[in-house]
Parts: C-alpha cells; structure tokens; sequence
C-alpha cells in the first residue's frame, strides 16, 4: 500500500482518508512525497505502480502528441464522486479574493490613521507558528454585508435573478441545499475517451448554431420597444462620473425596465452593469462585493460550473494543452520535472500532464509540484492549498508517477527562493495561467508587487515560464475609459455564453451572476487598492517581463496547430486562435480575450 507523507504548519482536523496518511513533522511544513510504505519515512521513492487497463490500451509512444485533454472531466468527476466535503467548501478563488480585498481596504483606512504603525495584526494559526498580515480574519467581510443591508437599498437582490443570489444565501444558513445526487453528473462529467463519440456531437451542434438566441421577437403578440442599452450604460456612467445624480438615475431606471439576468446576452450585461453603475453612484461597491464573497457557493457547484465552462468555451482547455504539452516536451529525457504554479487552487491543469508522463518509454520522472496561491480566511490559510496536493498525489499514485508537492500560501511578492525546494538536475518550470492579474500593480502600491513576482520567476532562474494573459485594457484609473473598455470585453464574453449554453442552464447562470458579474462590479465600482481585478493587455505584458528579465521564446508551431485543429472541429465557428509576436491569441468574434507565451530568463541559453 502506498501512502503519503504529509507535514504542514496546519494540520488539519480530521486524518486524510484513502490510501494515505498525515504525518505531522517539522521542519519541513507543507511538503509531502508519495512513497512506499515499506520504506525509510525520509526516503525520496521512485516507485512504479501497474497503469490501469483504460489507460494502456490508449498508450502510444510517449509523445507529446498523446491527446490527454479530457482527463480534466475525469479528474473534476473524481473529485465530486469521492469528496463529500465539496458540497460544503466554498470556492477556494473566491475566498482567496475576499482576504485579499479586505485585507486591501482595511490596509486603505489604516493607511490614513495616526496609529497606522500598530495596525499590524498577528493571527495564530498553530502551536509555534503565525500567519501575519495586515488582517487575517472574516469578520470584516460579514459586517461590510450588514452595512450594505442597512445602506442604499440593493436593487441586485430584487431583480428577477434572485435565483442565483437566493440560491448562495441559502448555503451559508445550510449546506444541504443539493436536492440532486452527485452520481447523476457522472456520465456528463465523464467526457473522455470512453464516450468520445457522444461528447463530440455534443459540442459540434454548436458550430453555426446560436443555442442562446430567442425563436422570435415577439411574445403573446406584445412588441418589446428597442433600447440601444450599450448607448444607455455608456451615458450612464459618464453621468455618473460628472456627478450627475438626476441623469443617472433616470437612465438606470430606464435600463432597469430592458434589463434582466434571464434575457438575451445585451440584456443580461446591462444587468449587471447597471447593477455596479448603483453601487458606484451609491459608494458601496466595496460593501456590495463583499457581501457577494459571502453569499458562498459550494465548491461542488464551481466544479460543475467549470466543466460546462471547458466543455462550452475553449480558452482554460486549450491554454492547459499548449503548456502541457510544451512542459512534456522540454521534459524528454529528464529524470525529475519540477513544475512552480503560481496559482494552482485545485490543480486542474495537471491530470493531463501526468497521465501522459505515465506513458513515457522507460517510466515517467519523478514529478515534483510547487503549488503557490493566496492565503484562504481563518485560522488554517495554507489548508486548501495542501488539499490540491493530496488529490494530485492520489491521482499519481493510481498511474505510477512519482509524486513529490511543496503548498506555498501566502502573498506572491513576499516569497523568496528558499521557500522553492529547488533541486539540482531538475528540469524547473513556472506556470502561472490568468491570475497575476489579481496581483496589485504601481498604480496600486508603488513598489509593484507584480514586478516583485516577476522579478521572483527570475530569481528562480527556470528552464520555461509558461505564461497566460487575461487580454484587457481596462486596467486604467479613468472611470469613463475603464468602464466602456470593459463593457466591449465582457460584450464578447456574454455574447459567447448566449451562443453556447442554454439560456437556462443553471452552470450559465452561476458562471454569469457569481464570476463575470461580480469582476464587473470590481472593476466598476471599485477603486485603487480594492479593486482587485487588474488585467493589461499581453502587448503591456511583453515589455513588463522584458523589463523583469526573461526573454520570450517560439511557441512548438506543431503543437499550436493541433490547437487550432482541436478548436476548430470541437468548438463554435466563432472562437478563433491566432499568433502574434511569439503569443498565442485566443478570442470571440475577432477580439482577443486569453493570450499565451513562453520565456526564459535573457542570460538563460536556449
């Protein structure tokens, strides 16, 4: 029987059931390795397990070419089927980014306070160690919630899409609102080889086909009157940012009627965008968007929002395609392959990854994951990141990889290179796919903790930084800019979904209200240190890491074209992938939305 070793700073409550166990030891914190059991507890092993049966039959040589892409399904099915505690987890995203506003606003008002220099809080998370911070606790978001309930009244809870708010509340005050069994999403989250044929017809109905789009115009013989609302948000918000309260108002009423989070993909954007003009025009978009982090979701339901989201929209899958793939490749050969991921939360690019390291001729390398993300709220922050390495080291273990995982949680500019247990001979690699977005820039705070993290990645002195880009140009602190900049990106965005998903599907309508709807009453209504959603265009991107460092190397036009193949035979006709200057674009509707890259540090030869 093979078990894992496990030692962190925050233990958790209960042992870890399965085919492993924790052991508690110090020094090394947040670090464990798959082993046998029979051997010495410090033993690095390098053991093989016997592949299952549906995995050898698909065996080829090893090549990169081996497409693992559906894996993922296979992964998130494993994870709902065997984890009963998801139901009552909240997504670990949201709550990263709940500490993280916070601890940024209550960092604003302490800043302007004559006792900033004691503001420092230190919170107790185990016997001999602390996590420091400017604030640690949840507290704060829940009475930013009753501000807001005592404040401007919340037209976001009256409209008719209160299914989805209604539906979060219900969570925190019980756990148990999942009416369906988990089982019953088996055959659509197992979308991989074995049912191939079935997934496939699935998704080609959408190419040339608008799901989204209504049968007519008309409805019980009524004439709905045409509004250009995208006109009316425009003069809306620069009503608003003229202080002009009448005008705003008067056109928020008037979007408000044409409006609804149930219509088409127009009036479902100019829902939520109305809904974050009133929280600006009101001051309390801080207070709105943390009374939303608290209306939790469970992280069962943002699994299954995510595999319609894959399943639906080609970015996140293509984007782990073209890494894994460039990783395996520059791993031919190596006996151990350590992979940084500066943002991993639930580890869903590296199935894929290790299932085709399994096939390797002559047994796979050793594989060693460095999982970096934010801290979570609470007592234990470093608990899920640990989590994600205990799954990955079952999923390891089941196809004889292996394993070796270090949790990193903590701000991303306040780690150094030791805490990177770098070995020498290792083929290393960073990848960090659309979160340092989320990391503050000098607009923010001027020593930059963006360029502190790149200036990490350098430090770390890797084979390959694998690097994907949120494309967005409203990342500006001119509110009438940044706000129609960001209206035309979040069009495309909800343009795609109408064209995609059912107008009712539930996943559709998490995915709009709790994601994409709540980035957009950040990026609204939110200034300076709260707002946390920061994106720059890849072209922004390319000179901020040259500046850093690193030097940008070709992409594999081999694997790039199977991108491309794969988008254009499983995917809607409007999703398109394109290159330029040594990136990988990926849009709708000829706007570019993800971008992706490859670096190595400028004194690194290639």
């Amino acid at each position: 029987m093979d078990t894992l070793e496990f030692s962190s700073c925050f233990p958790p409550a209960n042992d870890f059931q399965g085919n492993c166990r924790l052991v508690a030891a110090f020094p090394d914190e947040n670090h464990f390795k798959v082993k046998p059991e029979v051997a010495a507890v410090n033993h690095s092993s390098t053991f093989q397990k016997s592949i299952p049966a549906d995995v050898k039959q698909d065996s080829t040589d090893g090549s990169h070419d081996t497409d693992h892409s559906d894996a993922i399904l296979k992964f998130i099915s494993q994870m709902l089927m065997e984890e009963e505690d998801l139901e009552n987890m909240p997504c670990m995203l949201q709550d990263c980014l709940a500490l993280q506003a916070t601890e940024r606003s209550l960092y604003d008002v302490l800043l302007n306070n004559d006792n900033y220099a004691d503001s420092t809080t230190t919170c107790d998370c185990a016997a001999g160690e602390s996590y420091s911070g400017k604030y640690s606790s949840s507290s704060s978001v829940s009475s930013t919630s009753e501000v807001e309930s005592r404040g401007k009244k919340n037209h976001f809870r009256e409209e008719t899409d209160s299914f989805e708010i209604d539906r979060c509340s219900k969570h925190v005050e019980s756990c148990d609102f999942e009416s369906e069994p988990i089982e019953m999403y088996d055959n659509v989250l197992l979308c991989g080889r074995s049912d191939g044929d079935s997934c496939e017809k699935s998704k080609k109905v959408w190419r040339g086909h608008n799901r989204g789009r209504p049968k007519g115009s008309k409805k019980h013989g009524i004439t709905r009157e045409v509004v250009d609302l995208t006109g009316l948000l425009i003069q809306c918000a620069q009503a608003v940012a003229n202080h002009d309260l009448r005008t705003a108002n008067e056109l928020l009423i008037r979007i408000r009627q044409h409006s609804s989070s149930h219509g088409d993909s127009t009036e479902r954007l100019a829902h939520y965008f109305a809904t974050a003009l009133e929280a600006r025009l009101a001051g309390t978009g801080m207070e709105l968007y943390a009374a939303l982090l608290t209306r939790r979701i469970s992280a069962a339901e943002i699994l299954k929002a995510y595999k319609t989201l894959i399943n639906a929209c080609p970015f996140r899958k293509m984007s782990n395609m073209l890494a894994n793939r460039t990783i395996n490749k520059l791993a031919v050969g190596a006996s151990s392959l350590h992979i940084v991921d500066f943002g991993i939360l639930y580890g869903f690019q590296w199935p894929c990854l290790i299932r085709a390291l399994s096939e390797r001729p002559g047994g796979p390398p050793k594989l060693h994951v460095t999982g970096i993300d934010l801290p979570q709220p609470g007592f234990r922050p470093a608990d899920r990141v640990a989590e994600t390495g205990r799954r990955l080291a079952k999923y390891c273990t089941r196809f004889g990889v292996p394993f070796e995982y270090t949790s990193i949680a903590q701000k991303w500019e306040t780690i150094k290179v030791e805490d990177i247990k770098i070995e020498e001979g290792e083929v290393l690699v960073v990848n960090s796919l659309y979160r340092l977005q989320n990391v503050s820039d000098e607009t923010v705070i001027t020593t930059s903790p963006r360029d502190a993290v790149l200036r990490l990645i350098r430090k770390i002195n890797p084979d390959m930084f694998i690097f994907g880009v949120v494309n967005g140009t409203y990342n500006i602190p001119y509110f009438v800019t940044r706000f129609r900049e960001a209206l035309f990106q979040y069009s495309s965005l909800f343009d795609m979904f109408d064209a995609t998903m059912d107008r009712e599907d539930e996943n559709r309508l998490l995915l709009e209200g709790q994601l994409y709807g709540k980035e957009a009453l950040n990026i609204i209504a939110c200034e300076g240190s709260e707002r946390v959603e920061q994106p720059e265009t890849y072209k922004q991107w390319k000179v901020r890491n040259k500046r850093a460092g690193f030097r940008q190397v070709p992409l594999d036009a081999e694997i790039v074209k199977c991108v491309k193949n794969k988008v254009k035979m499983e995917y809607h006709v409007d999703f398109s992938v394109d290159e330029d200057g040594k990136w990988m674009l990926q849009g709708w509707k000829g706007r570019v939305l993800h971008a992706l890259s490859c670096w190595q540090p400028a004194n690194k030869s290639s």
